[in-house]
């Protein structure tokens, strides 16, 4: 299907001839008279593009941009600002909002056309990962639902590794990482027959080989994403042990990446105090002096353990503290 582009611009001859060449090109085109109208007609039809006058009345397009640009489910979307050519506090704005590029008047029909051809191409192959990336969520959730007492477990796991990410000063992408790990670290799951990942007691030695190969099918089955390859060590190693004794690889101390500790901890944690088939849940204090016995084992990273401890002393935002009610 062509690509649908929202031109917004209040000087009707502008609108009219940039809405002509991008129809001459097979695009469908929407039009609005200024950044209100914009946003409304953006927001109803979820547009490709988006060509923006930044002079508009009601509402400048460099805040249209940045409203579009501070939504998470929309800021992938393509901001082009019209400016004019000497307008260089503007184009500083610009950037600040987060645009994608700039066109300065009159518009230049050649230039128009590339800008527009380029940022849609990359649009299509963004749309074509978070497609992929929502398959492999849906697969994951679907796993998690097999099972009634996990549920909610990636979700939790998502927010929790990401606030001791940032507890302990990761960067950005490492956090991102994490919430993509949280979910999908136990997709290897799906290889695994329903009669051991159910099994309502302990697991003879042959169940427990063919569980543990999940980390790997789930690093194999994800690894096609470029977008995920700071996720494939999180998915491969969060069952390692800092003394060695954990799977696949029997890993030891800093070999064991810091994100996959990380999710070690959280993982532990949240399996600790949430009822599975063959224990009841323990509280926080209980959870807690169980890892610190561990620690001393030496399976955890004692410094994320005492960070993690510390972290939750501090009060959980409303969503994630409604989320952990609901799964006690």
């Amino acid at each position: 299907m062509p690509a649908t582009i929202l031109i917004a611009d209040d000087h009707e001859s502008s609108r009219a001839g940039l809405e002509a060449l991008l129809s001459l090109e097979g695009y469908n085109v929407l039009t609005a008279e200024d950044g209100i109208q914009a946003l409304e007609q953006f927001r109803r039809n979820q547009p490709d593009l988006l060509l923006l006058d930044i002079n508009m009345p009601n509402m400048r397009g460099t805040e249209v941009c940045r409203r579009i640009k501070n939504n998470p489910e929309t800021l992938l979307v393509p901001v082009v600002l019209i400016t004019g050519l000497t307008a260089t506090e503007d184009r500083v704005i610009g950037i600040q909002a987060g645009a994608d590029d700039f066109l300065c008047k009159p518009v230049d029909r050649e230039q128009l056309i590339a800008r527009v051809r380029s940022l849609l191409r990359q649009k299509a192959f963004t749309d074509e990962l978070e497609r992929a990336e929502a398959v492999l969520f849906a697969l994951a959730r679907s796993i998690e639902e097999k099972d009634p007492y996990t549920e909610g477990h990636c979700a939790r796991l998502a927010e929790y590794s990401a606030r001791l990410g940032e507890h302990i000063g990761l960067s950005a992408p490492e956090i991102k990482a994490l919430r993509r790990a949280g979910i999908v670290h136990d997709i290897g799951k799906v290889a695994v027959p329903d009669t051991i990942l159910l099994k309502p007691a302990r697991l003879t030695r042959t169940e427990q080989l063919i569980l543990w190969r999940h980390p790997v099918i789930g690093e194999r089955i994800c690894s096609p994403l470029k977008s995920f390859q700071m996720v494939l060590p999180i998915i491969r190693h969060h069952h390692e042990k800092m003394n060695g004794s954990g799977y696949p690889d029997g890993l030891q101390g800093e070999e064991i990446p810091v994100t996959a500790r990380v999710l070690t901890i959280v993982d532990v944690y949240d399996a600790l105090t949430t009822e599975r088939p063959y224990k009841k849940a323990l509280g926080e204090d209980q959870a807690l002096a169980v890892m610190k016995k561990e620690v001393k084992k030496g399976w955890w990273d004692p410094r994320l353990f005492d960070a993690f401890r510390e972290m939750m002393q501090i009060k959980l935002p409303d969503n994630l503290a409604a989320q952990a009610a609901a799964a006690d």
